[in-house]
């Protein structure tokens, strides 16, 4: 596992291994994880604590203790900003989604495998359709939802130049399906990046920490858009507001937790099986 969570490659999207990325910038650019730079952070009287974890040598988990109302609360990890082929980390969770398996596909491609029902690879319509109504959407938006999104999504993935008439996805060229205006939470080979998914929440969760209302996710989506991407401006709402619908709590707000864990797919794992228990 500690492998895992540094991982840049991931052996089922070739992808990854064929458009490298640095994972030594940590050596040569400056770093906020050192004891100097942290006592200019912290303006009241903390204890800190700096250890380095067992990942490997350059990892280092800055704790910080603070005496006034003895709170303890995880400042940062360094190498936030280090894309992950493998996990969904976030400051909370730096090993990702506990008991969920990746299968050694990059984070993009677990976020889809989801609707893999048969896991041969290939997702068809009917396949998305039961996947939006395993966790939980109606009839009616399920089927819009499948129609659109196979549509729309299909033909970048198809392994050929000849489009398809059933509208498949093939799972292993789900990277060439990314559209424009998103969050940049996956970069363009579908690994994930832990500091936009924590800069999403520092820029737009004003009213609670680490929880977006709608209207903020709205906001999130509007500062997105790049220029003349229609496509990319539908299709960002679109998928956040399903998502919303979908893991909002009973006050009207969207985790960090759930946003980290619909890009690796274990929200949807979590909530058919929530579904399958309460049908039972």
């Amino acid at each position: 596992m500690a492998d895992d969570s540094f991982a840049t490659v991931a052996s089922k999207a070739p992808i990854t291994a064929e458009r490298k990325i640095r994972s030594d910038l940590e050596e040569s650019l400056p770093k906020p994880c050192n004891s100097s730079n942290l006592f200019h952070l912290i303006n009241c009287s903390c204890i800190i604590n700096i250890g380095f974890s067992a990942y490997n040598e350059f990892f280092a988990q800055c704790a910080i203790s603070c005496e006034l109302g003895k709170v303890n609360f995880l400042l940062f990890y360094c190498l936030l900003d280090l894309d992950r082929a493998l996990i969904a980390p976030d400051t909370e969770h730096p090993d990702g989604s506990k008991d969920h398996k990746h299968n050694n596909m990059s984070v993009l491609q677990q976020h889809v495998a989801f609707f893999d029902h048969d896991r041969n690879g290939i997702v068809y319509p009917w396949e998305t359709y039961q996947g939006f109504r395993a966790v939980g959407f109606n009839i009616i938006f399920s089927f819009l939802a499948s129609i659109f999104i196979n549509v729309a999504l299909s033909y970048p993935t198809l392994p050929g130049w000849i489009p398809s008439p059933l509208f498949p996805i093939y799972i292993d060229n789900i990277h060439k399906a990314k559209h424009g205006s998103d969050s940049d939470t996956y970069d363009t080979e579908g690994r994930f990046v832990p500091v936009n998914l924590e800069n999403m929440f520092s820029k737009y969760a004003h009213t609670v920490p680490d929880k977006l209302t709608l209207g903020e996710v709205w906001n999130m989506t509007e500062a997105n858009r790049n220029a003349w991407d229609i496509f990319g401006w539908v299709s960002a709402k679109g998928e956040w507001l399903a998502l919303y619908m979908l893991a909002k709590d009973d006050n009207g707000y969207l985790s960090k937790d759930d946003v980290r864990r619909c890009f690796d797919g274990s929200l949807f794992e979590y909530y058919a099986k929530k579904q399958h228990e309460h049908s039972h």
